[in-house]
């Protein structure tokens, strides 16, 4: 304990709360500006293990603000860096490394391992997997994000009643929408800062010192200092758009979601006038709908588009199952960018019944 005394002597951690971190498994996603402070932080207040994810490179623009590396680690995969650095300094952590970028198929036996997830990430196809996966095993998340010179914190999945990211955000935006770190820039010390937030968020999650950001979300101005706090409810709509099992997860294309093409439920789709409706399944699925200004084009001629012809400027997407038709959806749109294409959620498995 000599090594943690100055934390253990604080009343609100004490040797009870040293234990909770001794015994404590952190999945760290993301070994970037956000992950390397996590990760020193979590490390030096002895959490006992911690697995890392990133199947990234370090190169020589990740220097300003992923403090773990240096120019001589620039080629080498992040999470081999990341543990040799780590194990040098604390030699009774357990690190856990996974040189891989999370997706549907991986996901789930990745993170069902441990206790607590942190999202260090900079993408949002995997920050809405992330999400989802840890909401259907009930995982706590710690979530944060930077913008130019802006910084988000919260923790998500905590308790009862909890919120996610998705009360905040519902759907992805485009990619086309929302440029990285890459397209914007960022100052170096700004996921410094919010990285060490998230570090303390966990340290909170996992001890119970303090009061977690739950059903909060923090916005900080480096640039003022200014700050504010959302709060958060859960949003039964948003839920909606969740998978239900670990089964219509693997099923789901996340990429394709970040993709910019909307999905909307039959519900939705039905109250709408003046569109046309594809149906792109193969001419013997079943069952057929009967809606006006239908055409049926089945998805596996789409390697001649000039034989479709539409009358509308909205189009109605719709398979048996909803993944062919967000496929499809996303290849119209490239073809026929003056069009909005529109892929309805669950495909004709979906279709009410009454």
């Amino acid at each position: 304990m000599d090594r943690f005394e100055r934390q253990v002597i604080l009343r609100e951690i004490g040797t009870e709360g040293q234990t909770k971190l001794q015994n404590a498994s952190v999945l760290l996603i993301g070994l970037g500006g956000l992950g390397c402070p996590i990760l020193n932080y979590l490390s030096a207040a002895g959490v006992g293990k911690i697995g890392l994810v990133d199947g990234d490179l370090v190169s020589i623009s990740n220097l300003n603000r992923q403090t773990l590396y240096g120019e001589n680690h620039v080629g080498e995969l992040k999470t081999d860096v990341a543990s040799r650095i780590i194990s040098k300094k604390y030699s009774d952590i357990k690190l856990e490394v996974y040189p891989f970028f999370l997706n549907p198929k991986n996901a789930f036996e990745v993170i069902s391992q441990y206790d607590l997830v942190i999202d260090g990430t900079d993408n949002f196809p995997t920050r809405y997997l992330v999400n989802d996966v840890c909401f259907l095993l009930h995982k706590p998340l710690v979530f944060g994000a930077i913008f130019r010179h802006e910084g988000q914190v919260s923790v998500f999945n905590l308790g009862e009643n909890a919120c996610n990211y998705r009360d905040l955000f519902p759907n992805p935006p485009s990619s086309m929408e929302v440029p990285n770190c890459s397209e914007t820039g960022v100052l170096g010390v700004l996921p410094g800062l919010i990285g060490t937030l998230m570090a303390t968020e966990s340290i909170k999650v996992i001890t119970g010192y303090a009061e977690a950001l739950r059903n909060r979300v923090l916005f900080f101005d480096s640039k003022t200092y200014q700050q504010y706090f959302l709060d958060l409810k859960p949003n039964a709509v948003a839920r909606n758009l969740i998978p239900k099992s670990k089964k219509e997860l693997e099923q789901l294309d996340y990429e394709f979601l970040c993709s910019g093409i909307p999905i909307i439920s039959w519900e939705e789709g039905l109250k709408s006038s003046k569109v046309q409706w594809l149906d792109v399944r193969e001419s013997h699925e079943m069952p057929k709908l009967n809606l006006n200004n239908l055409i049926e084009f089945p998805f596996s001629e789409f390697y001649d588009l000039n034989q479709v012809h539409f009358n509308s400027d909205q189009v109605f997407v719709y398979c048996q199952s909803g993944i062919r038709s967000q496929k499809a959806a996303v290849k119209l749109k490239d073809h026929f960018p003056h069009k909005e294409f529109i892929s309805i959620r669950g495909g004709v498995n979906a279709y009410p019944k009454n």
